[in-house]
């Protein structure tokens, strides 16, 4: 080694000794990074520990064991939650000696009957944080537990065990657990709970399993003209009771909707894979709504148990129309179905995966198969049990596919024109596409000319567009204007999309339906993919805000055992394949180090073929407010300001994926 390594003058060591690392015990973490477990401070945060407490009794009713629910929001902030299910284990824990199970399991993260699958089938807590979580942010909280006729409670504050589990008595005729919490305010300020949310949330949860009866109460003085102080939330019917409430009085396309719920297959070893129930209906002048849940937790983001209903209704609609001579049904598309309907969707899976402990969008890859082979079937009789009906649906459907294809051909003639009226300067590296496909069209913007040259090769010559870029672009939120002016990049990005920037944006004149973001699955191609939502975030906010804008999902790892091989895009998604698809082969991984390294066929399967590929979209909230919050973070993180970033770093430091660093 090079003596060169240790010249020059050695920097003080004294501020960075052992006294400066930390080490954070039991639930210190969560109040030190809330935003980690719950998504942060705000109003959704706070609510998020009601509906992690309402979801472990309601796992309790899927699996069986309790049939009744009541929530009670009472004066001062305080929710209590109880259920009459076999109550939380209170003997000595075997790895805690001198602790009961309840306080491990209110005390200790990653702590819970959820891991192995043995007490619970399916559940909406997977982690074994959402319960400690609720503890530790609440400055007061009580459990109940009725067990074996016996009636035990302990107490906690900010995460801390204020004493032993005390044996309170007989209790003949109750069972399960009762938690009482009060949120924290050195957490969540002043922010209280919303009646009128809560009560929507006890009625969903009723919705979502027939076989629950759920009671509301409310303190008087927080009654309203729609939160009545009292309420019994029970429907056999299951989403379809819940799809006629939303319906109401308004007329549909069919008079029946599509409604009902099917068990999946067993696996190898004859457990059951779960459940789906769904109910669609398509009322007449309707903008439409969609619900997704799993396991009964809310997804507003949906994901793969969305994309399974999605293709069971457009190949269903698609060979109806084939079968009643309707040639035009093929051009049928998921958006012509699904826009305009009401929807919901409710699946029961094992080890269900999420894309953050917020739960907000399922991931899953099997959830899409299942689903979609659950609820084909059913759909094809639904069609042509009544012809009548059937066409009905079909006729509406067709009417916006016709609407969708005219607008795409007046944006098609006006890209066309603009690629004509331009056709000298447009970028140079922009191999563009003919525009003339069955499907919608789409700019890959692609990191490197290595992989553009890959996505040239793997692409969809009459839809799809690639335009490489060398490296990281110019952080657009910390330039000054007249240095975006002056970047190749910048410019060449901003022709190839020919829809203008800042106040002349105009999502009209954008000369493809979709863009998609497409760099290398590294902390590279991260740092790339941010620039690149900072530019369309900051120069063009309208084609963002329509929801234009993609990230394409490029595998990590490529798995082997003998002929089969699948892709896994992370390393959980990894860990998940070689213990389910692979269990007990002998694997070969081979881990790609950037898009490169693919060839055009395992570029095409793996991210850019519209049937096999997933895209998340990226979108900005409706609401002006949390758009302005939106602005104020992207300006702390990628402002002209370090400072920012830095105490960004100081303060979110602790959140970081240990994976990714070893990765």
């Amino acid at each position: 080694m090079s003596d060169d390594l240790f010249e020059g003058t050695p920097a003080s060591s004294g501020d960075y000794d052992s006294s400066s690392i930390e080490v954070l015990e039991g639930l210190e973490p969560v109040r030190r990074r809330p935003g980690m477990y719950i998504g942060g401070t705000d109003d959704r945060a706070l609510h998020h520990l009601a509906a992690e407490v309402l979801d472990n009794a309601m796992d309790e009713a899927v699996a069986g064991h309790a049939t009744r629910i009541e929530v009670s929001l009472e004066e001062g902030n305080r929710l209590t939650i109880a259920d009459n299910g076999r109550g939380i284990p209170v003997d000595e824990h075997p790895k805690f000696p001198g602790k009961s199970t309840l306080e491990v399991i209110l005390s200790t993260l990653h702590s819970g009957g959820k891991f192995s699958g043995k007490a619970y089938a399916t559940s909406g807590g997977l982690h074994g944080v959402g319960v400690s979580v609720v503890n530790a942010l609440s400055s007061d909280t009580r459990v109940e537990v009725a067990r074996d006729r016996q009636l035990y409670v302990q107490k906690f504050a900010r995460g801390e065990t204020l004493g032993p589990i005390e044996k309170l008595g007989p209790t003949p005729n109750r069972r399960g657990t009762t938690v009482s919490f009060t949120p924290d305010t050195e957490i969540f300020g002043d922010r209280q709970f919303k009646p009128r949310r809560l009560f929507k949330l006890a009625r969903s949860k009723a919705y979502l399993f027939a076989g629950v009866e759920i009671r509301w109460k409310c303190a008087d003085s927080l009654v309203s003209d729609d939160v009545p102080a009292e309420a019994v939330f029970k429907f056999p019917g299951g989403l379809a009771d819940h799809l006629a409430e939303q319906i109401g009085s308004r007329e549909c396309v069919t008079a029946q909707p599509f409604a009902g719920n099917q068990d999946f297959p067993d696996d190898e070893d004859g457990q059951s894979l779960g459940r789906v129930e769904w109910a669609c209906a398509w009322p007449l002048y309707s903008d439409g709504s969609t619900s997704w849940y799993c396991n009964t937790v809310p997804t507003p983001d949906g994901g793969t148990h969305e994309q399974g209903l999605r293709a069971a209704l457009t190949k269903g609609l698609r060979a109806f129309g084939d079968l009643t001579g309707t040639k035009k049904a093929k051009d049928i598309s998921a958006d012509d179905v699904m826009v305009g309907g009401e929807v919901m969707l409710s699946v029961f899976i094992r080890d269900p995966q999420f894309q953050s402990q917020t739960k907000d969008r399922l991931t899953s890859p099997e959830a899409a198969r299942l689903v979609e082979n659950a609820v084909r079937d059913h759909f094809d009789h639904f069609l042509t049990d009544n012809m009548e009906r059937g066409k009905a649906l079909l006729g509406q459907v067709m009417e916006r596919m016709d609407e969708r294809l005219r607008r795409k051909q007046e944006r098609e003639i006006k890209r066309k024109t603009a690629t004509n009226a331009k056709k000298l300067r447009l970028p140079g590296k922009l191999t563009d596409c003919s525009g003339d496909g069955e499907g919608e069209t789409e700019l890959f913007i692609v990191e490197g000319d290595s992989a553009g040259g890959s996505a040239k090769q793997a692409r969809n010559r009459k839809t799809q567009a690639i335009l490489p870029i060398r490296g990281k672009i110019l952080n657009v939120a910390s330039a000054t204007a007249d240095k975006i002016r002056a970047n190749q990049e910048i410019a060449d990005l901003s022709l190839a999309m020919g829809c203008g920037t800042r106040k002349d944006c105009d999502p009209e004149n954008l000369r493809y339906d979709r863009i998609i973001i497409m760099t290398d699955a590294d902390v590279d191609g991260a740092h790339i993919a941010t620039l690149l939502m900072t530019f369309f975030f900051q120069e063009m906010s309208e084609i963002v805000r329509k929801g234009h804008l993609f990230l394409a999902q490029p595998p990590l790892y490529r798995l082997t055992a003998g002929k089969e091989s699948l892709y896994a895009r992370d390393d959980a998604h990894r860990a998940e394949l070689e213990a389910t698809v692979f269990k007990g082969k002998k694997v070969e991984v081979g881990r790609f180090k950037g898009l490169g390294e693919m060839n055009p066929a395992q570029l095409r399967e793996t991210t850019m073929n519209p049937e096999t590929r997933s895209l998340v979209r990226i979108t900005l909230p409706p609401e002006f407010e949390q758009r302005a919050a939106v602005k104020e973070l992207v300006d702390q993180l990628m402002g002209r300001n370090p400072e920012h970033r830095f105490n960004f770093i100081q303060n979110n430091a602790g959140d970081m994926d240990r994976d990714l660093i070893d990765a």
